[in-house]
């Protein structure tokens, strides 16, 4: 009897310093799911399941406390010589584990549907991450700050691309709008549409997004679908090399009754600051209007 009291005893008590431990919590943030994500104390070992989240833990002063990430979390340099747990559509949990981290920061579109389900059966906190315009990479900018207890560096980081985002909107978003096509990847042929940051940029520097009336970040569209909407100024990315402007101009150049392709308005750029979600987005902002101004030159705007 005496060894059924001592563990009834043990139990309650264990009870008892989980009720505690849950009366303890000092940071509750909800995260862009919507979904409150509550820790006992700032994050000292992350995990992060996209580039883009990497690159915003590092701008917010947290990117010592990351111990896992994923294939193309390159930037900054330090960043690199991070451990690799796979890629953003298909992890390794039992790596994941072995790391022990008491936070892990997911990609809500990007990590594959089987990945967020098994998430939540590690039992470990998770803050799903969709910055979907550059005013919500400034708040997930102050988000990490809050998880890590790094706000006063977050915050100056924010504030910081909040002001030249703004700068850029001052100067450029009331100009003639260009209309823009931006070619994700060729094979099959898809785009950027109106749920991608890409669309903001475009906002903030005078342009349309041509594909702005697709509801998917990444849509798929037909080379019609290109010649029709008649965009004047066509971009797409390098491919880290891999692609060279007079090569993808020549794959173009029989549609010459778009007027990008007839204005010669066609540029190579840089992929990641375009299509990621991260701080350096302001630079691709910046990018875009200088570009979008050398078309309204070239078209007499």
């Amino acid at each position: 009897m005496n060894s059924i009291f001592l563990l009834a005893a043990i139990l309650l008590s264990a009870s008892a310093a989980s009720a505690a431990r849950d009366d303890v919590v000092t940071i509750k943030i909800t995260d862009d799911a919507g979904q409150q994500v509550s820790l006992e104390q700032a994050a000292r070992r992350i995990v992060s399941l996209a580039p883009h989240i990497t690159e915003i833990l590092f701008a917010a002063g947290s990117g010592d406390r990351l111990v896992g990430t994923v294939n193309y979390s390159d930037y900054p340099a330090a960043a690199k010589a991070i451990p690799l747990i796979g890629g953003y559509n298909q992890v390794n949990f039992e790596k994941i584990l072995s790391l022990n981290p008491d936070l892990i920061i997911a990609w809500r579109n990007g990590n594959s549907s089987e990945t967020l389900e098994m998430l939540k059966t590690l039992r470990i906190p998770v803050y799903l991450s969709e910055p979907k315009d550059l005013a919500r990479i400034a708040n997930n900018i102050r988000q990490m700050g809050k998880l890590t207890g790094t706000t006063k560096i977050a915050t100056r980081a924010a504030q910081k691309f909040e002001k030249q985002r703004d700068q850029l909107i001052e100067k450029n978003s009331k100009k003639p709008r260009i209309r823009v096509f931006y070619e994700a990847w060729e094979d099959p042929l898809y785009t950027l549409g109106n749920q991608h940051f890409f669309s903001d940029l475009l906002t903030i520097c005078g342009g349309e997004n041509i594909f702005a009336d697709l509801n998917e970040p990444s849509p798929t569209v037909s080379i019609e679908s290109v010649v029709t909407r008649d965009p004047q100024v066509m971009l797409s990315g390098g491919h880290h090399g891999g692609r060279s402007l007079k090569g993808w101009k020549q794959k173009w150049e029989r549609w010459t009754t778009i007027q990008a392709i007839r204005s010669g308005q066609m540029y190579l750029v840089d992929q990641d600051i375009y299509t990621r979600s991260s701080p350096r987005a302001v630079e691709a902002a910046a990018d875009l209007c200088s570009i979008l101004n050398r078309a309204r030159a070239a078209y007499g705007n």
